[in-house]
């Protein structure tokens, strides 16, 4: 049986949750710029081990991060268990690179498991296939040594099957020691010259594997495996409208999103995101059917540092008001277009629609397509109620609009305070 055609598994939760944390900790939370730091200042593997002899985070507590995720609203985490640098925080028999083996002396992963699943939070593991400490990883265009011919030399003695038998032994760790994953999201494939691809991965092999420890699990769409993939992956990318997949039909979808233009800590980066543009993406992707992945990068003490605390309390204080213009919705129905600067999310169960306003309108504005579906309306920051004019002629106040068929709804003259007001409408059942 091929890879795309082994049973799906649903993917009902992960389109009700629509907003998750993405967590990259790993030995460049050291270096503090970059995750990729080893790639792009070409570190050499015995240069780059004084990370891992000097990673200790005294004051990680997993907790903390977990209680800050629920707070934001967020129903689900993945966390990079091993990222492109090779280093593992669980205590993985098919290594020393690892946690336990650094300063801090212990496995690392297990007690963030612990702490998100008794937070309420559903389990989510990226693994990277690209390993640039493994002896058998060949070197290619983006290994740090890719400009070092000894190095690229030694190739010939490197074996990418010993390596992808690693990676499948690694991820039944992963798979069989933590109990229920919800989600693994593999990063991530670059076939062609001097890349790789599903023959290296062995990705069927590994795939399949996967479904056959844990069928419900999530998997992405990076194992360049046609036809693989519960859900797509847009990065550092808001789509302009709904993804739909290969036969036309909306597809399941996450953008992945940092609070800043750097996924691990980066302790100079300046071009953080507002808490308004924040919530812009989170609205924005789930008035298109798509989840938010948004990642924080934990220092190298082991916490989220003031600037990522500021930007999730934010997060946290709106979704306190309006959670449930995220959670359980999606897009709008057909032919319910909102206003200019504005948002529609749709639960569909309750019949609930969602306008989020980012600019605010003057004392009115006009929704068209709800004369005969609207029964009432109100803010969702406080149930005051939003009163309604029925539109069936193309004039109100005095202008020809041009269109009819809309209803009016009387806004204050002051905007809320609130970074993006929210109107819950009521539909006719």
């Amino acid at each position: 049986m091929s890879a795309d055609t082994l049973p799906k598994p649903s993917t009902d939760w992960f389109v009700a949750d629509r907003f998750g944390m993405f967590i990259h900790w790993g030995l460049y939370a050291l270096p503090a710029r970059h995750e990729w730091v080893q790639n792009r200042e070409k570190i050499r593997p015995e240069d780059y081990r004084r990370y891992f002899q000097r990673f200790d985070p005294d004051l990680y507590d997993p907790r903390q991060w977990a209680k800050m995720a629920r707070r934001a609203g967020m129903k689900y985490f993945v966390i990079t268990t091993k990222h492109h640098e090779g280093f593992c925080l669980w205590d993985s028999k098919f290594t020393d690179y690892k946690a336990p083996k650094t300063p801090a002396g212990r496995d690392l992963l297990k007690p963030m498991v612990e702490a998100f699943r008794d937070e309420g939070l559903k389990i989510g593991f990226y693994y990277s296939l690209i390993d640039w400490h493994h002896p058998d990883f060949t070197i290619d265009r983006v290994h740090p040594l890719r400009e070092d011919e000894a190095a690229r030399a030694e190739n010939a003695g490197r074996d990418m099957k010993r390596y992808a038998k690693y990676m499948r032994d690694q991820v039944r760790e992963l798979l069989t020691e933590f109990g229920r994953i919800d989600l693994l999201w593999f990063d991530f494939s670059y076939p062609g010259e001097d890349g790789k691809g599903r023959d290296d991965w062995e990705s069927e092999k590994l795939y399949a594997m996967v479904r056959e420890l844990q069928p419900h699990v999530l998997v992405d769409n990076r194992l360049d495996l046609p036809g693989v993939g519960d859900f797509l992956t847009p990065e550092q990318f808001q789509p302009p409208a709904g993804i739909r997949d290969e036969s036309g039909k909306p597809a399941v979808w996450e953008a992945c999103q940092t609070l800043s233009g750097s996924w691990g800590y980066h302790r100079d980066e300046m071009t953080w995101k507002s808490v308004e543009q924040l919530l812009w993406m989170l609205i924005d992707g789930v008035s298109k059917g798509g989840n938010l992945l948004l990642n924080v990068g934990p220092t190298g003490r082991g916490e989220f540092d003031d600037r990522a605390r500021d930007r999730l309390e934010g997060v946290a204080r709106w979704m306190h008001h309006h959670s449930r213009s995220i959670h359980g919705c999606g897009a709008a129905p057909e032919g319910l277009v909102a206003p200019a600067d504005s948002r529609y999310t749709y639960n569909a169960e309750d019949r609930r629609l969602y306008l989020h306003l980012f600019n605010w309108p003057y004392r009115h504005i006009l929704c068209p397509g709800l004369v005969e579906r609207i029964e009432y309306a109100q803010f969702l920051h406080d149930a005051s109620e939003v009163r309604i004019d029925r539109i069936h002629e193309a004039k109100y106040g005095g202008v020809d609009l041009g269109f009819s068929d809309m209803v009016a709804l009387h806004l204050p003259v002051i905007k809320p305070k609130v970074e993006v007001p929210v109107i819950e409408i009521f539909l006719k059942g």
